[in-house]
């Protein structure tokens, strides 16, 4: 490491004196305090660099007078009391010595002698040297600096002996014990701090210690990769909000500890090297590559980029510093073009990091890290190689049209939340509706100082943390925005309470994330990103506006050339991390604390004959859910009812519940993408859980998946406006239970009053009032939710009826693709599907009309068993019901209401009235989206896997001239069963006579493909069963128990090589974690998967609020869970393949230029292409099924879980002793 010590005297190098160093840096903050190591590998090595001959010519040009002889000396004295000093600490362990400042005495002559403090008992003696000679004389003679050390050393004895006496009073209450050994003190200008060598407990995750501890964060963390997480957000919100000083002061109180310094890593150093690069001080760079090697571990490439960017930066870095720095790099086995490639860069990092190699290398350029030869697999190899004949499809907008569409969602995610109208804002306002606004709007003023007021003098207090306690506290992150963001965001959370309460765990993290939110963002500004992304976003567009050449290249490969055509400046990704889960949840529920604390509220603000008193708003209770206590917030009745009676016309929702008003950035990586500015995850994971992003980053190639990601979330879509306008006046009257249009509150059953106490009920007549009174407030809740879901989804399609927008995507562990707009969406319920339309139009073409019809029965949910040309019969056959729809849907015969999913049936009704009403319906301009759904998907690809005849040919993979139905197939087996043992007497079974159908079977049987129990199966039959009226009750529980049994048997000689299949896949999970492994495997199309599955294990988290027991499953340190990692193997596994059967249909229907999205196994595209994508679809199945996806997996997992990796086999063939 001769390199780091290069840097830390690289003044010296360039023959400036030691002393003019020492001065120049005047200032605290540019002088770090550095550790003077006491191990004699360091000071051997350090003996041996150039630097040691430099300091010792230094040394030897004294000019032998008097005063200078006195003043070496002096230095002597003080470099032997140096000596001692490490001595007495070497019994107590100590790591690490912090010297904050060194002050040399002056001699009245003008000749400077210095002398390295970084010296060691075991130091090669200079022999002959004058120093050495007059430090021999002097040696034994008593000096005040000798005599100051003896006073320290009985000193600290004392204090030695007084803890001992504490601790035998307060035993059992430490933590650990105090260190033996000899006594020490701080020497003048330096500071110390004493460390054991004996094990401390390590630094728990997330120990936020203010001075008040009530308001620490003092969760544990089992595992040292949250610990570290925890101490690097740390740091970075401590960089971000300016507190340099404070974060240089905690790793190094972290770094002193063995223990402690366990949970460091590169990258926690990282970020001061970062720092110190900024402001361009080589010294301090060197001095954290010492730490590091002290720490025992090695630079990475993020530590070699900071002390280049700081070589870029200093205008008196010598050549031979970078030299040896590249040299360092190349020895630690990397390049220069790694620091382009892997590090992400702020501001002008990239710039000074090629301006330092550019002097060793003048013509030096970065390698490009756009790369497409990467290996794909097999199934889309084809499509990436060969695209003569793809035809990507363009947007209807001009280029000029996308840039200000960029624009204006730049704007919107830049303020983080959207405000908009309520539909409930077409109501009539009354006088009190008026007066309740009012004062809803005055105390929010009031609540909005009396937030910002204590949220200022709590920062006061934690920013006041004594300097000797380096521990981590919430200062930094309540200092990351503005104090008047952070009321913003409390006061906004108050509204989004129901008034039935919230859970705190629910209310925490939902303000934590907010925080978070807005803090990306900031960073994105602050790190000049935005203006780069501009640039790169405008020339993206070229490639999707419809007024430029149309070209065979990929989003993501666009983006990605762009990128490096755009080098200069900050990177787009790679600078982004995300906060612990526990950081987010204490960071709110420190905040919900100031919340029921501070808000209040006059008790007699609605009714004046009310003894005025200030009562909060909130308060903090306690519930339970499935026999667990579950702290609530919960609203007070006044302030519930004054929401409720102001009826406010305004919604406020974070920019990233709104669709995106320009296309999606195009996924590149695991960690860019979908959002301009709002961070977004590719992969949606339990909080907490990091298993999934580890793969993700160590996966080689995610084009495909990425790709096909990036089809979906370009889908252009818009408002179907008159339909919209239908649902928002049932909605705002009254609404319909039946059309799946939830009422408001005032419809809700009254909540019956009545007093326990009171004698003169009976026991049995109180236990009857007390359900009435737990269903009235559940169904008060439950109406509320769906209420207000509906609001939400109502007010957002509202919102932006005129314009067009987008759904960017993410998928879950398995694969599974959804928006990332939470409420209003396509995946959405059957009210949000029928307002939603393709903003691209296409011709209805020769059969597109007879394709809506088609569409049109199957929404009904009538002919199932019909073929497809008897049910394009039927559809024609109802014309007259279907007009009668179109014009008078709420007035006429209302036959759409009958259909299963009504609202997108009279949808269709009035786009087949619009089509066939126009002068020529093949060329009707259609934006109706067309579905095709699987049967029973599931069933499907278990029947490919197996290559099962017959139960190929019961879920449709056979030719058949009319649709097979699973269901009807399953419950005429389960008959044939039940007839053969009523013949034998079986009482049940006789009694089940009759009541054997498709809807008592098509639950259980649809589920057990996703691993359904026959526990969880026998609830459902016993649902159904209870559903008929004519059904004996009593004899409920056995019949369910019987025909489960019998649903599973038929399921089993249908599909034979499914439940193999099943069994197989259940024993190898329950082998893999017994062994004490979590199941993955990886998709055909190279998407790793891991079962986030492990044993629970509670975390306690305090705070003043209350205690939160966080029961967490996904815990890597824990062991797996056997039961749920068996269960859950088979449904995952066959998500994992109907999901790559999507993206391969979305990637291939792409190149032939058709508009295709998905929800799950079911797919749309325009009535136009219909066939078209069924033929993609077919051939992707085939393509898919192709492949030996079982052989794989298999060899997947003897590879991943059996085979030793250790041993070479070959090596037998020269063992000497095999056989002898």
């Amino acid at each position: 490491m001769s390199l780091l010590r290069i840097c830390a005297f690289v003044k010296c190098l360039n023959r400036r004196s030691f002393l003019e160093k020492c001065t120049s840096r005047a200032t605290l903050t540019e002088c770090c305090q550095l550790c003077l190591s006491t191990r004699n590998c360091a000071v051997r090595r350090l003996a041996d660099t150039h630097l040691h001959h430099q300091r010792r010519n230094v040394s030897f040009s004294v000019r032998k007078t008097e005063d200078a002889k006195k003043r070496v000396v002096e230095q002597c004295q003080l470099l032997d009391v140096l000596e001692a000093r490490i001595q007495q600490l070497q019994p107590d362990g100590l790591l690490d010595v912090q010297k904050a400042r060194v002050e040399f005495l002056h001699a009245p002559s003008s000749g400077r002698h210095i002398s390295s403090a970084r010296t060691h008992m075991n130091t090669p003696q200079v022999s002959k040297s004058p120093q050495n000679a007059v430090r021999e004389s002097f040696k034994s003679q008593p000096t005040r600096w000798m005599e100051k050390l003896t006073r320290e050393k009985k000193s600290k004895m004392k204090r030695r002996q007084h803890l001992r006496e504490k601790l035998k009073k307060n035993k059992g209450k430490m933590a650990g014990k105090h260190p033996g050994g000899e006594g020490t003190s701080n020497l003048p200008g330096t500071s110390y701090k004493t460390i054991s060598n004996k094990k401390t407990a390590p630094l728990d995750e997330n120990r936020f210690c203010s001075s008040q501890p009530e308001h620490s964060l003092q969760a544990r963390e089992g595992a040292v990769g949250n610990i570290r997480s925890s101490i690097f957000s740390w740091l970075e919100a401590c960089v971000f909000a300016g507190e340099i000083e404070r974060a240089h002061n905690f790793l190094l109180s972290q770094h002193r500890v063995r223990s402690r310094r366990a949970v460091l890593d590169t990258d926690v150093y990282n970020i001061l090297l970062r720092v110190s690069a900024k402001k361009g001080t080589l010294n301090q760079i060197g001095r954290l590559f010492i730490l590091l090697e002290e720490a025992g571990l090695r630079p990475n490439i993020g530590s070699y980029c900071a002390a280049l960017e700081c070589m870029g930066r200093s205008a008196y870095c010598a050549p031979r510093v970078i030299t040896w720095c590249l040299n360092q790099m190349e020895q630690d086995g990397l390049s220069v073009d790694d620091v382009f490639r892997q590090c992400g860069f702020q501001h002008d990092e990239r710039d000074m990091v090629l301006k330092a190699v550019r002097v060793i290398r003048p013509d030096y350029q970065p390698t490009s890290n756009f790369t497409t030869s990467q290996s794909l697999p097999v199934l889309v190899q084809d499509f990436y190689a060969k695209r003569d004949n793809h035809q990507y499809p363009k947007l209807d907008f001009t280029r000029d049209e996308l840039q200000e569409r960029f624009k204006f969602q730049l704007s919107i995610e830049k303020a983080c939340t959207v405000t908009i109208d309520s539909v409930e804002a077409a109501k009539p306002v009354t006088e009190n509706m008026a007066k309740m606004r009012a004062l809803l709007l005055e105390q929010r003023a009031q609540w909005h100082k009396a937030l910002l007021q204590a949220l200022r003098e709590c920062k006061m207090i934690l920013g006041k943390t004594s300097s000797k306690d380096f521990k981590l506290n919430l200062y930094p992150y309540l200092c990351l925005l503005e104090d008047k963001v952070y009321v913003d965001i409390m006061i906004q959370s108050v509204s989004s309470i129901p008034p039935s309460g919230e859970s705190l765990i629910t209310v925490a993290k939902d303000i934590g994330m907010r925080i978070y939110t807005m803090y990306s963002v900031y960073q994105k500004y602050r790190y000049q990103m935005v203006d780069k992304l501009s640039s790169i976003y405008k020339a993206y567009t070229d490639l999707l506006s419809k007024d430029t050449e149309a070209r065979n290249v990929l989003p993501r490969e666009e983006w990605c050339k762009l990128e490096t055509e755009h080098p200069s400046g900050p990177t787009l990704q790679g600078c982004e991390s995300s906060w612990p889960y526990v950081v987010t949840l204490e960071l709110g529920t420190y905040l919900v604390d100031l919340m029921v604390k501070n808000l209040k509220i006059n008790s007699d603000i609605l009714n004046s004959a009310y003894e005025r008193k200030s009562i909060p708003i909130l308060y903090h209770m306690y519930t339970f859910r499935s026999n667990r206590q579950v702290g609530f917030i919960k609203p007070h009745p006044i302030l519930t009812q004054m929401q409720q009676e102001a009826v406010e016309t305004k919604l406020t929702f974070d920019s990233s519940v709104m669709p995106m008003r320009c296309p999606p950035v195009p996924w590149t990586s695991a960690k860019f993408g979908a959002y301009l500015l709002t961070p977004a995850k590719l992969m949606r994971t339990l909080d907490g859980a990091t298993q999934h992003d580890e793969l993700l980053e160590r996966c080689q190639n995610l084009h495909p998946v990425l790709d096909s990601l990036n089809q979906l979330g370009n889908c252009a879509w818009r408002i179907n406006k008159p339909l919209l306008d239908i649902i928002i006046s049932i909605f705002n009257d009254r609404g319909s239970e039946k059309l799946d249009i939830p009422p408001p509150l005032s419809e809700a059953p009254k909540i019956p009053l009545f007093n326990s106490q009171d004698s003169s009920y009976t026991a049995s007549e109180k236990a009857h009032l007390k359900r009435e009174v737990f269903n009235a407030r559940k169904k008060c809740s439950e109406m509320h939710s769906l209420r207000m879901d509906a609001l939400y989804k109502l007010s957002i399609a509202n919102h932006v009826r005129d314009e067009v927008f987008w759904f960017p995507h993410n998928m879950d562990f398995r694969g599974r693709t959804y928006p990332c707009p939470p409420y209003f969406n396509h995946l959405g319920s059957d009210v949000t599907r029928s307002i939603l339309l393709f903003a691209e139009g296409k011709p209805l073409g020769p059969k597109g009309l007879d394709w809506l019809k088609i569409h049109l029965v199957n929404l009904t949910g009538l002919k199932k068993r019909s073929s497809v040309q008897g049910r394009l019969e039927y559809a024609n056959s109802i014309m007259e019901d279907i007009l009668d729809s179109a014009d008078r849907p709420l007035n006429g015969k209302k036959w759409w209401m009958n259909a299963d999913e009504p609202w997108q049936a009279l949808a269709c009704c009035m786009e087949i009235a619009s089509a066939v009403r126009s002068p020529d319906p093949t060329r009707f301009i259609s934006h109706f989206p067309v579905h095709q759904d699987g049967s029973c998907n599931g069933l499907q690809h278990y029947a490919a896997l197996g290559r099962d005849v017959i139960g190929a040919t019961s879920v449709n993979l056979m030719p058949c001239d009319v649709p097979q139905d699973v269901y009807s197939g399953v419950a005429q087996q389960v008959e044939e069963f039940r007839a053969r043992d009523a013949q034998n007497g079986l009482k049940i079974a006789q009694i089940l006579e009759g009541f054997i159908n498709r809807k008592v079977v098509k639950q259980t049987v649809m589920t057990v493909v996703y691993g359904v129990t026959r526990y969880g199966g026998r609830l459902q039959i016993e649902k159904r069963l209870k559903e008929i009226d004519e059904f004996p009750k009593e004899y409920v529980w056995e019949a369910s128990h019987y025909l489960v049994r019998q649903v599973f048997s038929g399921l089993k000689e249908m599909f034979t090589g499914t439940r193999e299949i099943q069994d197989w896949l259940t024993d190898s999970a329950r082998l893999i974690s017994k062994a004490g492994h979590t199941v993955q495997w990886v998709t055909p199309l190279g998407l790793p998967i891991i079962q986030p599955y492990h044993r629970t294990r509670s975390k306690m988290l305090k705070s003043i609020l209350q205690h939160i027991n966080l029961q967490i499953s996904h815990d890597t340190q824990q062991m797996p869970d056997t039961v749920k990692q068996k269960n859950a193997f088979p449904p995952n596994f066959i998500h994992s393949l109907d999901s790559t059967h999507m993206m391969l249909t979305a990637l291939h229907c792409h190149s032939f230029g058709l508009t295709f999205v998905s929800v799950h196994d079911c797919f749309w595209t325009h009535a136009l292409t219909v066939d078209t994508m069924n033929k993609v679809c077919r051939e992707q199945f085939v393509a898919l099924h192709s492949q030996p996806i079982l052989q794989e997996l298999s060899d997947f997992l003897l590879h991943k879980y059996c085979s030793s990796r250790d041993f070479d086999l070959s090596q037998v063939k020269e063992s000497t002793y095999f056989f002898s």
